[in-house]
């Protein structure tokens, strides 16, 4: 059984002031499984106002009493992990091992990392006579998206608590199911009431209201940059705070001294990270043009060894895309990049030979790819590699920033520090350097249109606390 007939307000399961209802699908067989009460603004009032009156007393706990709120989070998420791993799967169309080592795994990942900044955390210091005291910012609003359900909902909740903030939470309607079960995980965790409050909705009416809500002191919207625009001029108006992680074109770029097969087939498989639904998966191969054709035909042949099928199959390895619009949008941009002259390599348009169902999508791989194509500059958002040629090291990384985004960016090479001065060069928030291991304490985030602020870690941490400066705190009665 499931909450999706109500939100959490104030600790207690209610129900919404004038429920709309919203059918949730299966991504991989389009069959309707649930219905979703939607909310509004007057549902939105309802949280804020429970999170308003919760703020005094929960920002005044020690950093102790939220350490250990924390530390029961983790424990209660570690025993219901598989309801978890199903859950993604059976909403947003994650293959079932995926879900279980990729989507489940974050929760615990980043609650751990914020418990282990926690334990160490400064939130005031003596500077000359003057004392620094870090602060809840207020009632936050946590927008979060469908791409990584799990993932991007505790790296908002674990700070805000960490922090002491209070919140009001609107999930992406298309898995909003992994968010109410987040939800019964705090109420069993003991997180006080209207401390967490959750609002399913849409964007224009829940997601609005909770930018424009004056109570509400700071919005962490995850998303498009299209809509991260409308949160951030929405907010403006009552001069809140605004951290938003947007869309990314991540460029890889291979050096010519890689071991070529190893970093491409290495390249094909971050690419399809996720089914190729990730913000800062890179997208962009560039590699050097006399490699260009090998490239391909490697590229190639990586792609076409991905399995796809059922997502409760464990060896399914590409599931579905998320709902019907974000299928035809990837058909459609495949297709545009046939018109614009790519070199299809493999994939390509239509469903996946043996498939009349489901939004599944070729694995797909272009190759010369132009720094000026739509394929080589607009967020695709599914399994689509696109390969560019380049002539010089300085012109990989001209056409690596070459585009509106900057979330995350790639380097491969076999000399540590030749990869390492290309990665200095790199417009980029997140530089990754021979396909490393994560670090859930990196700060996560991006230059331009890809957004502001950052989260994961002790950055993530630090989005959530004001700077107060209590000059003369250091002075004698004297």
């Amino acid at each position: 059984m499931t909450h999706a007939s109500h939100f959490y307000i104030d600790g207690q399961w209610v129900s919404p002031v004038a429920p709309a209802w919203f059918d949730l699908t299966d991504p991989s067989t389009e069959r309707q499984f649930e219905r979703l009460a939607m909310g509004d603004a007057a549902d939105v009032d309802l949280a804020v106002a429970a999170a308003r009156r919760a703020l005094p007393s929960f920002s005044a706990t020690a950093a102790a009493e939220r350490l250990a709120l924390l530390q029961r989070i983790v424990a209660v998420y570690e025993r219901r992990y598989e309801e978890f791993a199903e859950t993604m799967r059976l909403e947003m169309g994650s293959p079932i091992t995926f879900s279980r080592q990729g989507q489940a795994a974050r929760g615990p990942a980043h609650l751990n990392a914020m418990i282990e900044v926690l334990k160490t955390f400064q939130f005031e210091q003596q500077q000359g006579t003057t004392r620094l005291r870090l602060e809840p910012v207020g009632v936050c609003g946590l927008i979060t998206p469908w791409n990584w359900p799990v993932n991007q909902i505790v790296v908002k909740i674990a700070p805000a608590l960490a922090a002491g903030c209070t919140m009001v939470l609107k999930p992406s309607e298309y898995s909003p199911l992994t968010a109410l079960l987040f939800a019964e995980v705090l109420e069993e965790a003991g997180v006080p009431a209207g401390v967490f409050n959750l609002v399913n909705g849409d964007g224009p009416r829940v997601g609005a209201a909770i930018a424009a809500h004056p109570d509400i002191d700071m919005v962490s919207f995850t998303g498009s940059t299209r809509a991260g625009i409308e949160v951030a001029k929405t907010a403006a108006e009552t001069v809140k705070r605004v951290a938003q992680e947007l869309g990314g074109k991540s460029a890889n770029i291979l050096l010519d001294d890689v071991n070529l097969p190893d970093a491409v087939t290495r390249a094909v498989a971050a690419c399809f990270t996720n089914s190729g639904q990730s913000c800062s998966i890179p997208t962009r191969l560039l590699v050097p043009r006399g490699l260009l054709q090998e490239a391909a035909q490697i590229a190639k042949q990586a792609a076409l060894t991905y399995r796809l099928g059922p997502t409760d199959d464990p060896t399914t390895q590409l599931g579905p895309l998320v709902n019907r619009n974000q299928f035809e949008r990837v058909q459609k941009l495949i297709q545009q990049g046939i018109d614009e002259g790519a070199e299809l390599v493999t994939g390509g348009v239509g469903r996946p030979e043996g498939f009349t169902h489901g939004y599944y999508v070729k694995p797909t791989v272009f190759s010369a790819v132009t720094p000026e194509m739509t394929l080589a500059q607009e967020e695709i958002f599914g399994p689509v590699l696109s390969i560019i040629a380049y002539d010089s090291e300085p012109e990989a990384i001209a056409i690596a920033n070459g585009t509106q985004y900057g979330l995350a960016a790639y380097v491969q090479s076999a000399s540590q520090a030749r990869a390492q001065g290309v990665a200095r060069q790199l417009r980029a928030g997140s530089v990754h350097v021979n396909y490393p291991p994560a670090d859930f304490h990196a700060p996560f985030g991006g230059y331009k249109r890809s957004g502001n602020g950052r989260e994961w870690g002790e950055a993530g941490l630090r989005e959530y606390l004001e700077i107060k400066s209590m000059v003369g705190f250091g002075l004698s009665d004297a």
